[in-house]
């Protein structure tokens, strides 16, 4: 990814090279005119396109920021209630499909950042994260949640 995006901005330098202009606009249409033979000759990289991954962590972000503003609007529910006696917190275990350090720690930071859930420990082995929730009311629920928002979306990152 890291060649890909380097060699796009070779490309784009090399354009306002040959058009003798360095201005913000001849480097943008360098930079897009470099996207395009990256896009085309995206074969011949032992990696896949990098504006593909750009996507991916946007979408993170954007996923995020939702998962975010409902946990909010979920705590903020939970503590206005004039009664907590329906309040039913708990730790369940999470079994992760990640396979590296960095994106269990990615997923543990995502966890332990949205309000109502918090990462108590993760296994030796990197697979199963325990998770402390404020108000959980079915764990299997819980589970499927993470697995198809915050695992998929960084596995979308990393692979």
């Amino acid at each position: 990814m890291a060649f890909q995006i380097l060699l796009n901005f070779l490309l784009a330098a090399l354009w306002m090279f040959f058009e003798s202009s360095v201005t913000l606009s001849t480097f943008i249409i360098g930079y897009l005119l470099g996207l395009l033979i990256i896009f085309v000759m995206r074969r011949f990289f032992n990696t896949r396109f990098y504006l593909y991954r750009v996507f991916a962590v946007i979408w993170l972000t954007i996923l995020f920021l939702k998962e975010l503003v409902l946990a909010n609007l979920a705590v903020l529910k939970v503590v206005l209630k004039p009664n907590l006696d329906d309040i039913k917190p708990g730790i369940f275990a999470f079994e992760t499909e990640l396979e590296t350090e960095w994106e269990v720690t990615l997923l543990s930071s995502l966890i332990t950042l949205t309000p109502g859930t918090l990462v108590v420990d993760v296994s030796d082995d990197n697979k199963v994260l325990y998770i402390h929730s404020m108000d959980i009311e079915d764990v299997d629920e819980a589970v499927e949640s993470i697995k198809l928002s915050f695992e998929k979306a960084i596995s979308e990152v990393s692979r």
